[in-house]
């Protein structure tokens, strides 16, 4: 049996312990080292994973002019804070798991791709919709032309109201200036997964989109600033007592805290919970916050053979999975994440071809089987095993960057 994928991860947030989780559970990686500058979130990833003091450490920086301490590195910190640690470990000759997006703007994703190249290193940006078994489903039919040639393509990606509120209103990626634009953040997923099933590039781009509702302007008389002061808190839609609170009584006692709990407090319990609300940013009016970034947006792509994809991103429903209209030549297909139907033109047969994963909580065996690929991928020097590269992430990070021109100017911007 050949020896595990020795794995560093560059920050222990979120994403970054969770796909830690993965690839142990895959059986053929370990993780042996952490740079993380949350003491508390270095802490405790040093003690799930049983990594000696010698292996913790309190920043990237440190791993500058060290010897390579792994085989491969995820690299899960805030989106702006992508650029350099994954420069410096593609230079040093680890292998890169990259949370997506790559950077919030073209040039640090270009010099990312361009330091991958340079090394020779095998790269795998975080678009995990591309590992679940649905989208391997659909690639299938897609592939063997049972709608024959695809002219347009229908997809929501229904972002989910107390999602938006946790993470695009209060949460880390409220705000453009400090991690990206929505568009990017939440839905390079699924400009990357449209670009994968229609297997052409995208030659113009037009979008339109902006922040509705989660505004000062749309503040209900009488609400606080903080949701535990607020006497109108029982009526409202986005009151984080009423999504955190029975997230509390939910969790297992013997697990580690869980999304989304556990961004909020690293402990479930209702008095830590509490004082979260009462101090942290979680606890705020989702009219009184620091958030700019869209609660809604629609995307036109026109596709270098001339057929369509329109995209729209909301707010304003339950967090479902995405929803996908395939309108061919030869047939149509209807796709929710669970089911994909399939009407045949040719014949007249309508049939429903279901599909067995999991769920939303980790993208429908998205994330364990985007992890299982880079892992046996690193294990066999084969960058073949995984489904995209660096540079076809950026080719679909491109396209994001057009779409949101193209809404903030009003314009239609053509791609090369």
């Amino acid at each position: 049996m050949s020896a595990p994928v020795r794995l560093l991860v560059v920050g222990a947030g979120q994403r970054g312990t969770w796909y830690s989780r993965l690839a142990v559970q895959t059986g053929h990686a370990e993780i042996v080292a952490v740079a993380e500058a949350d003491p508390a979130r270095r802490a405790a990833f040093a003690r799930e994973f049983g990594l000696p003091e010698v292996s913790v450490f309190d920043s990237w920086e440190r791993l500058a002019g060290r010897e390579r301490l792994a085989d491969a590195a995820i690299v899960a910190t805030q989106d702006a804070m992508h650029e350099e640690p994954a420069v410096l470990l593609a230079a040093q000759g680890y292998h890169l798991m990259l949370e997506k997006p790559m950077a919030p703007e073209e040039a640090p994703a270009r010099r990312i791709a361009e330091a991958v190249t340079a090394a020779g290193v095998i790269a795998a940006v975080c678009h995990v919709l591309r590992y679940t078994p649905y989208t391997a489903a659909l690639k299938e039919l897609l592939d063997a032309g049972r709608i024959g040639r695809i002219v347009s393509i229908q997809h929501l990606e229904p972002v989910g109201w107390w999602h938006q509120a946790h993470s695009f209103v209060r949460g880390n990626w409220r705000s453009a200036a400090v991690s990206s634009p929505m568009l990017l953040a939440k839905a390079c997923h699924d400009v990357d997964w449209l670009l994968y099933l229609a297997d052409e590039p995208v030659r113009r781009v037009s979008s339109f989109g902006g922040l509705a509702h989660f505004r000062a302007d749309q503040r209900p008389a009488g609400a606080a600033d903080r949701c535990l002061d607020c006497s109108i808190e029982p009526e409202c839609p986005y009151s984080a007592p009423k999504l955190y609170f029975p997230l509390v009584d939910a969790q297992p006692p013997s697990e580690p805290v869980h999304w989304p709990l556990s961004v909020v407090s690293a402990e479930a319990s209702t008095a830590a919970v509490t004082e979260a609300l009462r101090t942290g940013p979680y606890g705020r009016c989702v009219y009184a916050c620091d958030n700019d970034v869209v609660d809604h947006q629609v995307v036109a792509m026109e596709l270098a053979g001339g057929g369509t994809v329109s995209l729209t991103m909301t707010a304003f429903t339950p967090a479902e999975h995405r929803k996908t209209r395939m309108f061919g030549t030869h047939g149509y297909i209807d796709g929710d994440g669970h089911s994909i139907r399939l009407v045949d033109f040719r014949t007249g047969a309508d049939e429903t071809v279901s599909i067995d994963a999991r769920g939303s909580g980790d993208h429908s065996d998205g994330d364990a089987g985007l992890v299982s690929a880079f892992v046996a991928a690193v294990a066999a020097g084969d960058a073949g095993l995984l489904r995209s590269d660096v540079r076809t992430s950026l080719a679909g990070h491109q396209v994001v960057w057009a779409a949101e021109e193209a809404r903030r100017g009003g314009t239609v911007v053509s791609l090369p």
